[in-house]
């Protein structure tokens, strides 16, 4: 599937891929709590709640559930939850290249998803209110725990995605 990819514009496509791939196995894995454990995971709505404000000149909330609903939030949040993971894949793809997309390796791409649990400790929880890394909620450590697993289950979805990719393309 990859063998001829030179040049940097040539990656989109396997970045769609394995972007996509990766971020359903990460929902995959959000079911699978919420169906045997009942352990929710992110409401995808509140982040299209939060982008929705944005263009309206808001991007930090006292709490992100309290503000007002905005049109097709759900929609919104959905589509940015798939766009990130493919932007998320294309970062791991311009970083290890080829090299990694022709002999993928669990390392590299572990290490992208846990490098990846940033953006919500220190951009998305703090802009929907609940502090940095959740400190701001009763118990910040749950809530870190669980960004922390979705993350590196993101990581190896970015590893099997590209598995699959060589074997079926």
């Amino acid at each position: 599937m990859f063998e001829n990819l030179s040049h940097p514009l040539n990656l989109i496509l396997p970045a769609i891929y394995i972007g996509i791939g990766a971020t359903a196995i990460m929902d995959v894995w959000t079911l699978f709590l919420k169906v045997a454990f009942n352990v929710s995971g992110l409401n995808f709505a509140m982040v299209g709640r939060w982008i929705g404000h944005m263009p309206r000149g808001k991007l930090m909330h006292q709490g992100i559930v309290n503000s007002s609903p905005i049109a097709n939030e759900s929609i919104i949040g959905w589509t940015a939850h798939y766009v990130i993971g493919i932007i998320f894949a294309a970062a791991l793809l311009l970083v290890f290249g080829v090299a990694w997309l022709n002999s993928p390796s669990l390392t590299p791409a572990l290490a992208a998803g846990l490098i990846t649990v940033a953006f919500p400790f220190c951009l998305m929880q703090p802009c929907f209110g609940m502090g940095i890394a959740a400190t701001k909620l009763p118990n910040p450590h749950i809530t870190q725990f669980k960004s922390l697993v979705a993350h590196s289950v993101f990581g190896m979805g970015l590893y099997f995605s590209a598995l699959l990719g060589n074997k079926l393309f």
